[in-house]
């Protein structure tokens, strides 16, 4: 199975671990690309819609694609609140734009899924003009040290690997800004990030980690072995643990190429 499809095979614990957006970020895109109540969004790989709520409370009418069935389901319950959504279940490489034209497309941990060749000729392509395009990611940059270590040796006995998280591409040694820059479609990027800490119990660290694509594919026994090796740890350091993130935004306008 393709990578990026691993996780309809979780929807139900990715709709209940996976966080939500800061509201500072929504506030942020939504001056940048001058939003208005009514104006028409794209988001791609919507998941199970965590970003799409936080945009859809300001009145914004969205289309919101992925390519998960379950994913989709678990959406739906999401924005039952939102009739001015609408899901699609699709890739972006095969969605259709059919004439349309946004005011934003937006990605939410989901850009760098998306087709290198195509991603941005197609978001400049359904994007109206000045229309902005808005990529963002959750990154986990602290643990506490103690857990750090124990978590390295865990993961090398049931994985042979340790590293950063595959999240560690949005921070600004990763390769997004330069992506706009190489397409030569987009204007400057503005980069904007957003410190938070969030409280986890093993349960809810492990089930988190369990929607990691990374995780899915591990072979089963590992999976398991991994998760519940590091679940023990936590309970041993208490039963909880603080985990620092960063949000990074990218974001940039539409260059008009036609004159």
């Amino acid at each position: 199975m393709e990578q990026r499809f691993v996780f309809d095979q979780v929807a139900n614990a990715y709709q209940a671990s996976r966080p939500d957006y800061p509201a500072a970020l929504v506030d942020d895109v939504v001056a940048f690309a001058d939003l208005k109540r009514g104006d028409a969004v794209l988001e791609i790989g919507c998941g199970t819609g965590q970003a799409t709520k936080s945009f859809a409370a300001r009145g914004l009418r969205i289309v919101a694609i992925d390519p998960g069935p379950e994913m989709l389901r678990a959406a739906r319950e999401t924005l039952a609140n939102y009739d001015h959504v609408e899901l699609i279940e699709t890739t972006f490489e095969a969605w259709p734009p059919n004439n349309a034209t946004f005011r934003l497309v937006m990605a939410a941990q989901s850009w760098h899924w998306v087709a290198q060749e195509l991603r941005f000729a197609k978001a400049a392509e359904a994007l109206s003009r000045n229309g902005s395009l808005a990529v963002f990611g959750h990154v986990p940059v602290g643990l506490p040290a103690l857990l750090t270590e124990q978590f390295r040796e865990i993961s090398l006995r049931h994985t042979g690997t340790w590293g950063p998280p595959p999240e560690a591409g949005y921070l600004p040694s990763g390769p997004f800004k330069g992506w706009f820059d190489e397409s030569g479609l987009f204007g400057a990027v503005e980069h904007r990030c957003y410190g938070w800490t969030w409280r986890h119990t093993s349960l809810s660290y492990v089930t988190l980690l369990s929607t990691r694509s990374d995780i899915r594919m591990l072979a089963q026994e590992a999976r398991e072995g991994l998760l519940g090796e590091m679940s023990q740890a936590i309970d041993r350091h208490g039963g909880e643990l603080e985990v620092d993130y960063e949000t990074h935004l990218y974001i940039a306008r539409r260059l008009d190429l036609g004159g």
